[in-house]
C-alpha cells in the first residue's frame, strides 16, 4: 500500500474537530474530490456505519464502499473500503491544549496490478498527495470558522 500522511493544527477543541468530521453529512464540504458520502446502513456514525462514497479524480469518478473500522470519540476514525480502489484513511485527534487539535491523517491505497492499475496510478498518484494536503486546509479553515462563529 501507499501511504500519505499529513499533520496540522487547528485552532479549535478537540470535541469539536472530531464531531465536525465525525458528522458525514459535513464529509463532501471539505473531502477533496467527494462528491457523495451516504450512509447505507443501521448506523450512520461508529464503528461498522458504513458508506457509499463518489471520489472525483480528472475526468474519472470512483465509486466505492467504505467502512468505520476504527472509532474512539476525540480521537480515531478509520474508514476502509469494501468496494472499488483498496484504500483507508484514517484520522487521529490529539488535544495539544484546549482549544488547540492537532489533525493526522493517514490516507494508504492500493492500485490493482497490469496496464489499468498503471495508468490509474498515473491520476491517483499526484492526486492523493494534492487531495489529502487541500482536504486539511480545508478542513482546518471549516473548523476555525464554525469554532470562531460559535464562540461570539
Amino acid at each position: 500500500m501507499i501511504h500519505v500522511r499529513h499533520t496540522a493544527v487547528a485552532a479549535v477543541p478537540v470535541e469539536i474537530a472530531f464531531s465536525y468530521i465525525d458528522d458525514y453529512r459535513n464529509v463532501p464540504t471539505w473531502m477533496f474530490g467527494v462528491s457523495n458520502f451516504t450512509p447505507i446502513g443501521e448506523f450512520d456514525q461508529g464503528l461498522g456505519a458504513t458508506f457509499d462514497a463518489a471520489i472525483q479524480i480528472g475526468p474519472t469518478t470512483l465509486d466505492t464502499t467504505l467502512e468505520v473500522t476504527e472509532w474512539e470519540r476525540n480521537r480515531i476514525i478509520t474508514l476502509s473500503s469494501l468496494s472499488g480502489v483498496s484504500n483507508s484513511s484514517t484520522w487521529e485527534f490529539s488535544a495539544v491544549s484546549e482549544t488547540q487539535t492537532e489533525l493526522t491523517v493517514d490516507f494508504a491505497y492500493k492500485l490493482a496490478g497490469g496496464l489499468a492499475g498503471k495508468t490509474l496510478g498515473l491520476l491517483v498518484g499526484p492526486f492523493v498527495d494534492t487531495a489529502v494536503k487541500n482536504s486539511e486546509e480545508t478542513l482546518r479553515r471549516k473548523l476555525e470558522e464554525q469554532f470562531a462563529t460559535n464562540e461570539r
